[in-house]
């Protein structure tokens, strides 16, 4: 059972790890509170942080809700633009091609009688085409980093664009690959660093820098337009 923690009218998720040696609030793309925690924490030092924190979170809320834009759903009609790599691809329905979704002419092409599994589709082909882009554009960073990952998944990863799991297995989220390519090059070169600060100190930040330095107009673009290209 997951822990909650109240604090006034905010809520925060708890969630712990063994690998993490520090407290942390993460304000979610959707508006969503997490506390992260190294294990032996009590929830009254949990309680404590985020009361000390809960400003900066009041802070946050507005500016997502500044942010946040109206979006729909996707209709699966013909016409309809669908991102890749940042650039929007035009959908057209046809009655028969090779497999149900694919991408070519400058189009994506889904069958017509796959109507009804088009969001389906759209994923399984994002994350088939996110696992060779990502390790392509890993290879290229490790050896300038000193760091090498054991191993790249792409998965659904809710709220998270990327995560470092056990044994230094990167996990990415199938909808970065919907993202400008320098922006998921951000997003990688990000849990690269986790491979050597598992945590946000500021160590992690600097390291970040070192590898990227224009990591903040990077990350700061990632969180003001990353929730527009999700929406399926």
């Amino acid at each position: 059972m997951n822990e909650v923690l109240t604090i006034d009218e905010l809520t925060f998720e708890v969630r712990r790890s063994e690998r993490r040696t520090t407290l942390e609030i993460i304000v979610d793309r959707n508006g969503e509170l997490i506390v992260a925690a190294p294990n032996g924490i009590s929830l009254a030092e949990l309680e404590e942080f985020a009361r000390a924190n809960r400003y900066w979170v009041y802070k946050k809320l507005a500016e997502k809700e500044a942010l946040r834009r109206p979006t729909r759903t996707k209709e699966y009609v013909s016409g309809e633009g669908f991102w890749y790599l940042g650039r929007s691809y035009r959908l057209l329905l046809v009655d028969e091609q090779d497999c149900p979704l694919k991408l070519t002419a400058g189009r994506f092409r889904l069958l017509k009688s796959e109507l009804d599994r088009g969001r389906e589709h759209f994923i399984q082909w994002y994350a088939d085409h996110a696992r060779p882009w990502l390790k392509r554009r890993i290879g290229e960073w490790e050896p300038r980093m000193g760091v090498k990952a054991t191993d790249i998944d792409v998965r659904d990863l809710g709220y998270r664009w990327g995560s470092c799991g056990k044994k230094d297995t990167l996990y990415f989220h199938w909808a970065t690959i919907l993202l400008p390519p320098s922006i998921v090059e951000y997003v990688a070169v990000h849990e690269l660093v986790h491979l050597i600060e598992p945590n946000h100190t500021p160590e992690f930040w600097l390291r970040l820098e070192r590898a990227m330095p224009d990591y903040e107009q990077r990350k700061q673009w990632l969180a003001q337009h990353g929730g527009e290209y999700v929406v399926l």
